[in-house]
């Protein structure tokens, strides 16, 4: 197991790229398992999780051709069906919560799939009823073995019809959309997610061939097709890794230049930030943080305690809370966290409770932060990353704290943060992988 092991008050200078999108490109990689036709995917991220996840489509049979570091060409032509039987496919898929969005597209074009309970962060209930249920009704069949192991199979033609979603789910939308672009007639899902990263799933999908009406809305129409086309697709910046690099900024105190952040997809995350008092400069497309010694947090015009909560799209996403909630440390002034979809995902402040800072944890979901102002630093600690998010606001609060910190477990962040002890140590940072 690796640990980083942080020397901390240090203020960092220059620019960072983000990577490409951890979150889009679980969609976008199983998306070509809808053609035959070669599928060119450019911006992907080096990341576990992605690795992986391509390491299983080419398990699957997928021809997997590396064109650049971040660039590959797919091909699904021959998808060996057999291999989903093997011990190897249900340790692989098993051990990736990213394995969940071959579903739609197996069952779309060979009207089967089956896949063991996906593995991922330990944040909580993530029940996979809305990918059942809206799988379900365009036609397939359902079979659950113990409680660990799905297998869903449609008995000919998979057939469009109106669904309610009973929440909008990032990836049951995904997984429901890419089936129905094969299914026959109209499938209409409302209360779908609408997040960007689902936008270019849409985007791309018609650009294979599908036809879909309403992108970017709660309400997607998609009329079915008798086939999929090859096409080439670039993925976004990811905009956690845009906020995790805003919140390193301020809580450290550093100038930094995040480059290239497709700013107008960022949503809410640029007024939240500023919320907490932290100075941005759009420059272009890139984001300016300026060296600030302080940040005030802001109040509600009765003066009453701001509160930070996530939300499905368009509101906050809920993978930058913990981000929020490590920054808010160094703050002036209190804010109240509350992490309403995960309820175990603030369990991390007890390490930063351990380093000096002033938080309460009311119950799962909401935690109180009362800022230093920076008139005390955090000390530095031993530590472990119970999750990718925590991890890297774990790795921030280091960064920030008086001494030297080790975090364990750092493949949790490496899942989602592409060589990131590297990238901070081009900008200043003391970060040695042990």
């Amino acid at each position: 197991m690796a640990a980083f092991e942080v020397r901390g008050g240090k203020a960092l200078r220059g620019e960072i790229t983000p990577q490409g999108a951890k979150n889009e490109a679980l969609q976008i990689l199983c998306a070509v398992l809808l053609t035959p036709e070669p599928v060119t995917i450019s911006n992907i991220p080096d990341i576990r999780d992605v690795n992986k996840l391509i390491e299983l489509l080419r398990d699957l049979g997928v021809k997997v051709g590396k064109l650049a570091t971040d660039t590959y060409v797919f091909q699904a032509e021959d998808v060996n069906l057999d291999y989903m039987d093997s011990p190897a496919f249900v340790a692989q898929a098993g051990a990736l919560r990213g394995s969940v969005m071959i579903l739609g597209p197996m069952l779309g074009r060979y009207g089967r799939c089956q896949l063991p309970k996906p593995g991922g962060d330990k944040i909580g209930r993530r029940p996979m009823d809305t990918h059942f249920l809206g799988l379900e009704k365009l036609g397939g069949k359902l079979t659950l073995e113990g409680t660990d192991f799905y297998r869903i199979k449609a008995e000919g033609k998979l057939q469009g019809t109106h669904m309610l979603l009973d929440e909008a789910s990032v990836t049951g939308t995904a997984n429901i959309l890419m089936a129905a672009v094969l299914a026959e007639g109209t499938t209409t899902i409302y209360n779908a997610a609408c997040e960007p990263y689902l936008q270019q799933l849409c985007r791309m999908l018609v650009r294979m061939g599908a036809n879909i009406q309403g992108i970017g809305s709660n309400l997607l129409t998609i009329e079915g097709v008798e086939s999929l086309g090859g096409t080439e697709h670039r993925m976004l910046p990811d905009m956690i890794e845009i906020g995790s690099f805003i919140g390193l900024a301020a809580m450290t105190g550093s100038e930094i230049t995040i480059k290239d952040c497709q700013i107008p997809q960022l949503g809410l995350i640029p007024d939240t930030f500023r919320k907490l008092g932290i100075q941005l400069e759009f420059r272009g497309d890139d984001i300016h943080i300026p060296a600030q010694p302080h940040y005030e947090i802001a109040t509600y015009l009765d003066g009453s305690i701001l509160t930070v909560s996530d939300h499905t799209w368009p509101g906050f996403t809920p993978d930058l809370l913990s981000i929020v909630l490590v920054v808010a440390c160094q703050a002036k002034g209190t804010v109240l966290i509350h992490q309403k979809m995960f309820e175990s995902r603030l369990f991390f402040v007890d390490k930063l409770i351990d380093m000096g800072a002033q938080i309460i944890l009311c119950d799962p979901h909401r935690a109180t932060v009362i800022g230093l102002d920076q008139r005390t630093r955090l000390r530095g600690i031993t530590m472990t990353s119970p999750d990718i998010r925590a991890g890297v606001a774990l790795l921030i609060a280091a960064l920030s704290a008086e001494g030297k910190s080790t975090i364990e477990n750092v493949e949790q962040i490496d899942r989602g943060y592409q060589n990131i002890d590297q990238r901070l140590t081009a900008l200043g940072a003391d970060i040695r992988r042990l």
